[in-house]
């Protein structure tokens, strides 16, 4: 279930900047100042994913809080460094 949350709010998320930007460009003087439609289409995106997409960042951020966290200890370090 995690890479699918994760999937979802990315693409979310970066539909949310591809779409605003592909709008702008289509205006002829957004083609000329193509970095100016990215910095506008980047605060769109902003503003659009902190609206609409809380829920699927909290299943993303649940879903990595919950994972299983393995602890590094100085044995792995120095099994990693002699098997090379």
């Amino acid at each position: 279930m995690r890479a699918r949350s994760a999937l979802v709010y990315t693409v979310l998320r970066l539909a949310a900047f591809l779409v605003p930007f592909g709008l702008m460009m289509l205006l002829p003087i957004m083609r000329e100042y193509y970095w100016l439609s990215a910095v506008f289409a980047a605060l769109i995106g902003l503003s659009l994913s902190m609206l609409f997409l809380r829920r699927p960042l909290e299943d993303l951020s649940t879903d990595l809080a919950s994972r299983p966290r393995r602890k590094i200890t100085d044995e792995d370090v120095e099994d990693a460094a002699t098997s090379e």
